[in-house]
């Protein structure tokens, strides 16, 4: 098989969009969108990751020429959604919300054609900091994502092992009196469009799971005492990112395919479906 190298490109730009069924009143909108109806425009900075893989041309040691990868996202992506109102001036948005995880087939198709033999493997659309979609071709699966904060405290410690294993495995990790992280939490799940929101997921019905879950669990404590299901274990990123995964699994709507905790800029742990 011949061995293939992948590139991804980024881009940006701006639009305005709204959730609102004209047919329906303000009553029946807000049944259906929730919190995000509104007769009126919101905009975002979106800002877009396109991955394409193929072989590396011997003659230039290039995938591909990027400035025609640009060529096409300039013209297929910014100078269709930059500086617009996507309900109103993008074509097949006058009817359909312009949600992520509609927002991402639109593209996929916009792109399927990529310029110089490489193939279109995945798409990030990132709407705010805090909200993206993915899609990714080895399972055609549309993916939504939220990112929360919490600090908490701990110490990594195996009790069995004694205090010397101990300082060599884990050196300042294990002072006695501990030390804490600003964590990170990436929620990533999947599941049905809704014929007529398109969303996967109740946004906000997930934002209450995980603050139940997990932020009110957690945030502001030490994990080694005071979050049940960490006790009498090593509170590593790994235990805890297992443990956030397991609490959430059957709790959200959709499917739970990835839990990705940041413990600093450096140090990313992610647990995924098995």
């Amino acid at each position: 098989m011949a061995r293939t190298v992948g590139l991804t490109r980024k881009v940006s730009f701006s639009a305005g969009h709204r959730y609102w069924n004209p047919a329906l009143d303000a009553e029946g909108n807000k049944r259906l969108f929730g919190n995000w109806a509104s007769p009126f425009n919101h905009g975002h900075n979106y800002v877009l990751w396109v991955t394409a893989v193929g072989s590396v041309d011997p003659s230039n040691g290039m995938v591909v020429n990027i400035k025609l990868i640009d060529d096409l996202l300039q013209e297929a992506v910014v100078a269709t959604f930059d500086q617009r109102s996507i309900n109103d001036e993008v074509p097949g948005f006058e009817k359909t919300a312009p949600c992520l995880e509609n927002l991402l087939p639109w593209l996929r198709e916009a792109l399927d054609e990529l310029p110089g033999g490489v193939r279109l493997t995945g798409l990030k659309l990132e709407e705010t900091p805090l909200l993206y979609g993915e899609w990714r071709l080895e399972d055609d699966m549309v993916s939504i994502t939220r990112v929360y904060e919490f600090a908490a405290a701990h110490r990594l410690a195996v009790p069995a092992l004694g205090e010397e294993e101990n300082w060599r495995l884990f050196g300042k990790c294990h002072n006695e009196g501990g030390h804490g992280h600003n964590y990170v939490l990436e929620v990533t799940v999947t599941g049905d469009r809704d014929p007529d929101t398109g969303f996967l997921v109740d946004l906000e019905a997930m934002d209450e799971t995980v603050q139940t879950e997990v932020l009110d669990r957690y945030d502001h404590r030490n994990l080694n005492t005071d979050v049940p299901e960490l006790k009498n274990k090593n509170t590593t990123s790994e235990v805890v990112a297992e443990a956030i995964f397991d609490r959430l699994k059957t709790r959200l709507q959709g499917t739970l395919v990835r839990v990705r905790l940041f413990e600093t800029a450096r140090n990313v742990f992610e647990v995924t479906a098995g």
